[in-house]
């Protein structure tokens, strides 16, 4: 499984240095934080902090992958992992999590007794705003719930399991292993 995670970032790390794009300077500012080759190897932090921040904005309707990989940058959390999280959601999956997101934000405007005003309770407009709004907070509150949970099971399995999510990657690595330093004094 390793090997495979590792060629998969491979080929994405290398995707993103593209000659085509590599020389763009929107493609620049958009990816050099995220270019860091200590954000693209798994250790222990990086990868609860990337699984949190997945998780956080996969319940979110927004731009979903784009934001986790800026996000994971800028909290100095693993990339891949942050972006691979928000995968759970897709068109078909999203649209079954709508009623729940809107279900738990709708009981917890109940548990508040915040009522939404502008219009008629009765009117489907009003319904559909009420639907959204709740859906919005659900969302947000299932989304931190997630992330929470996500960051406590990483860190769980790297105790139970070290050798396989280390505590820190050292030194800079890529995305298949050290940089390779000539050896002093071969001329190289």
């Amino acid at each position: 499984m390793k090997q495979r995670y590792l060629w998969m970032v491979k080929r994405a790390y290398r995707g993103m240095r593209h000659p085509k794009m590599r020389h763009r300077k929107w493609w620049q500012t958009l990816t050099r934080p995220m270019m860091d080759r200590r954000l693209w190897r798994p250790c222990r932090d990086t990868v609860a902090k990337g699984l949190g921040i997945g998780l956080l904005v996969f319940m979110l309707p927004i731009p979903q992958s784009l934001v986790a990989g800026i996000l994971a940058a800028w909290a100095r959390a693993n990339v891949p992992i942050a972006v691979a999280a928000t995968w759970i959601s897709n068109p078909l999956t999203g649209v079954a999590l709508l009623p729940l997101q809107s279900w738990v934000g709708s009981a917890i405007l109940r548990a508040m007794d915040i009522q939404l005003k502008g219009g008629d309770p009765d009117s489907w407009g009003f319904k559909i705003k009420h639907f959204l709004a709740s859906g919005a907070l659900g969302g947000l509150v299932i989304g931190v719930a997630m992330a929470i949970l996500g960051f406590a099971l990483v860190h769980l399995f790297a105790a139970v399991m070290p050798h396989h999510l280390p505590k820190r990657v050292d030194r800079v690595r890529g995305p298949l292993g050290p940089r390779v330093q000539p050896a002093k004094g071969t001329g190289n």
